[in-house]
């Protein structure tokens, strides 16, 4: 096998690949990147077993072939190496050996047969659908912080993405709860995915499906069956396992009759929560929360390091009502509002209190009070 490739197009592709990788293997081939060269272009493929990625990219092919060599130190190497420059890579696999040249580097690297690796079956799909790339970023990006990461409550590690019914039709929804906050994000239905089986989207899959996303123009693939799901862009093929449990109904934990409204700009509700947390413990980082007629005090009293109050402007017009709330569950919900106003809906200091973006319902979270 041999082909030379700019260091851009290497880069990128190798990147995406040792991604995927584990640090810690007990099984060799697997901290390997199967390198496959035909045509004019080149294939990189990664797996951990639970997910697979094969990335292509346009090479000078003189000569085809397929070689595995460990995925971090080449993309430790052609990191490292000039920008610009035409890399060639030749395999020998006789001699177990693949050389990688750049201008006046040379590196030799131990590699692995391609036999030994393994390639992840192919499946059926019952779903086939494109959905653009900012509305499954949207999706993805505003219900994973909610993703648990408890492992014992496995059927949790991921991100539930199915079929539901909302207010105007059918919608695409991703759903993610670790049981103290829940984030429920829809987006109209793409064509074709109206018999898609709900999957649970395991966490690491998020955040390299996340890398995909990054082009506004780009149309994603998606397929999708009960084992697997699958996403895939012209260049990059990202194909995972999906969580082998079933998500618990979420429906019952969103509060349907919480009537007391304040509504608060987003930006400064989640600096002035940062700054009155700044002193509480870091075991139960605790804020409480004071309401008044427009008016919102947030304070903080731990008693080993001190105390801290902050005063809001708010709209709220019901009577007074006194709540607590973890202040790193408020501080990854108010900063998911991209709009300025944060609507937050109570019903009392021990029920679950709901948060919306102004009178969007695409996205709505849920956040459990805590004893303050």
């Amino acid at each position: 096998m041999k082909f030379s490739i700019e260091r851009a197009a290497l880069l990128k592709a190798v990147s995406q690949a040792q991604s995927v990788v584990e640090r810690r293997n007990t099984i060799p081939i697997l901290a390997n990147v199967l390198i496959e060269a035909d045509g004019n272009e080149v294939s990189f493929r990664a797996t951990d077993l639970d997910i697979e990625v094969v990335d292509k990219a346009p090479a000078q092919v003189e000569r085809a072939g397929a070689i595995t060599v460990s995925a971090t130190l080449l993309h430790e190497i052609v990191r490292k190496l000039p920008d610009g420059a035409l890399i060639n890579l030749t395999g020998d696999s006789a001699a177990g050996r693949m050389t990688v040249e750049a201008g006046r580097s040379n590196f030799s690297l131990a590699t692995l047969p391609r036999e030994d690796f393994p390639v992840m079956a192919s499946s059926e799909y019952a779903s086939n659908f494109s959905a653009p790339a900012p509305v499954l970023r949207r999706l993805f990006d505003k219900s994973k912080f909610a993703i648990s990461t408890e492992e014992t409550r496995y059927y949790l590690n991921g991100v539930y993405m199915h079929v539901a019914d909302a207010d105007g039709g059918k919608v695409l929804r991703c759903v993610a709860t670790d049981g103290h906050r829940l984030a429920r994000i829809d987006a109209d239905l793409p064509e074709g995915a109206a018999d898609m089986p709900g999957v649970i989207v395991p966490r690491k899959t998020v955040g390299e499906l996340r890398k995909l996303l990054d082009d506004d123009e780009m149309k994603i693939a998606v397929s999708v069956s009960e084992t697997k799901v699958r996403f895939a862009t012209p260049e990059i093929t990202l194909t995972s396992k999906v969580i082998d449990g079933t998500f618990p109904d979420y429906t019952r934990v969103i509060p349907q009759g919480n009537t007391r409204k304040m509504e608060v700009d987003a930006s400064d509700f989640a600096q002035a929560v940062d700054r009155v947390a700044t002193v509480s413990s870091e075991r139960s980082r605790a804020v409480k929360l004071q309401l008044d007629e427009d008016r919102l005090i947030l304070s903080v009293n731990a008693p080993d390091s001190g105390a801290a109050e902050e005063e809001l402007v708010v709209a709220y017009g019901d009577e007074r009502l006194e709540i607590g709330f973890n202040a790193k569950y408020l501080l990854e919900i108010a900063s998911q509002v991209d709009r300025e106003n944060a609507v937050f809906l109570f019903n009392s200091s021990g029920d679950p209190t709901l948060m919306r973006e102004g009178n969007d319902m695409s996205a709505v979270y849920v956040v459990m009070p805590m004893r303050v």
